[in-house]
């Protein structure tokens, strides 16, 4: 399992409409391949800040299955207008913390 992890800026005054829009993109990406389930973050100390969350059987089911899907296309129509800066995107695997 892949967590993908993205700190999101949105626009002042735009949060709204980027949560409803949100909404709607949800449906995109959950309906992908390797995909697993995501949760968005409101953060509490600074506005316009939010944390998603996404999990991938594969990095390539992220990377190259859904970036290069049509449907990252419309994810992208929905989105990305609201991020000021862009988003960086980092992925991250669990650390097993029992030992070998």
């Amino acid at each position: 399992m892949i967590l993908e992890a993205a700190m999101l800026q949105v626009k002042q005054g735009m949060e709204q409409e980027f949560e409803e829009a949100f909404r709607k993109a949800s449906t995109i990406i959950s309906s992908m391949k390797g995909y697993q389930s995501h949760e968005l973050q409101r953060c509490i100390e600074t506005d316009g800040k939010y944390l998603l969350l996404v999990k991938w059987e594969t990095l390539e089911d992220h990377t190259v299955g859904f970036r290069q899907s049509e449907e990252y296309q419309e994810w992208k129509k929905l989105l990305h207008h609201f991020y000021d800066p862009f988003p960086t995107v980092e992925h991250f695997e669990k650390v097993n913390l029992k030992g070998n």
